[in-house]
């Protein structure tokens, strides 16, 4: 398989501004339907504490494969269990597909134009399964497996595009899993920075850290919001909780615990204490090994 080709070809549809109008359209029908909520915490997966649409495509997926091998491997004998194999997939599909749109809708340019096509790659996957289970069902064993093997195919198709926008886009991961702080105390902004202010967000190197100015003292944590990396400075206080600009989902200021989704993962929360008049910052977890320098160890 021609690796470059495929990067060519994803890069182009991340250009496609053509797909624009008809994905917005369907984006907005998709908000319109599925506002901040209970449901789109369930469909995101935010009770879970990762996002749920990984976990149930791997329902149909591994139907539909078994369904396969037996079309191979298994003789006539398979063939009503390899036909009830595809039904499975298909209705498995459901769910997935439901909190695959509600994921979708969180992500604008080129991450919605290549999830537009993911999302019509296994619509059409989907209606092929369910063709093939009629075929089966009606006696057409040949014309079933046929529609099967096209469905594999648009299924492959996505997935790939499925793991782009994961492992390359990065849609769906915390936002904030590579970013640290020093150890040590450091200085992050002036005390007086937050007189008449209820939050400030200020750079401390390379993480954008958000000051909340609270009764009982000063309170650090991300500003950038471990949904989809949006600025959580431009959002709001509401209730002890600050409100993402851009999806809604709220963390409680005090541990970054999740108070409404779509968000699945909590908002980091740093050490932060005021001394000679500055305000200082510190992370308050263990160091991960994708938060280091990999070149200390001197491996790749």
């Amino acid at each position: 398989m021609d690796v470059n080709l495929l990067e060519r070809s994803v890069r182009r549809l991340e250009h496609a501004r053509t797909v624009d109008r008809p994905a917005d359209a369907v984006v907005d029908a998709i908000n319109k339907w599925l506002p901040a909520g209970r449901v789109k915490d369930a469909l995101s997966g935010t009770d879970l504490g990762h996002p749920l649409h990984p976990f149930l495509v791997t329902v149909p997926i591994g139907a539909w494969v078994s369904a396969g091998f037996l079309d191979v491997l298994g003789g006539n004998s398979a063939r009503p269990a390899a036909a009830k194999l595809v039904g499975l997939g298909a209705l498995a599909a459901v769910p997935a597909t439901l909190t695959g749109a509600s994921d979708w809708a969180d992500t604008l340019g080129a991450e919605r134009r290549v999830g537009a096509v993911h999302a019509a790659s296994n619509y059409a996957a989907i209606a092929s399964y369910l063709a093939s289970w009629t075929a089966r069902r009606r006696g057409r064993h040949g014309v079933g497996v046929g529609l099967s093997v096209l469905g594999a195919g648009l299924l492959g198709v996505s997935g790939w595009l499925g793991g782009h926008l994961s492992y390359a886009a990065g849609v769906g991961v915390d936002t904030t899993a590579f970013s640290t702080l020093p150890s040590e105390w450091t200085d992050a902004a002036a005390e007086t920075a937050l007189t008449g202010r209820d939050m400030l967000a200020v750079l401390v190197g390379t993480v954008s850290v958000l000051l909340v100015n609270r009764s009982d003292g000063v309170v650090a944590l991300s500003n950038r919001c471990t949904h989809r990396g949006a600025p959580l400075g431009d959002g709001s206080l509401q209730e002890g909780c600050v409100e993402c600009p851009w999806h809604g989902s709220r963390f409680q200021v005090a541990d970054g615990r999740i108070d409404r989704g779509p968000a699945t993962r909590p908002q980091p929360v740093y050490e932060a204490r005021v001394r000679n008049g500055r305000i200082q910052v510190r992370q308050s977890d263990e160091q991960r090994t994708l938060r280091t320098n990999p070149v200390a160890s001197g491996n790749d």
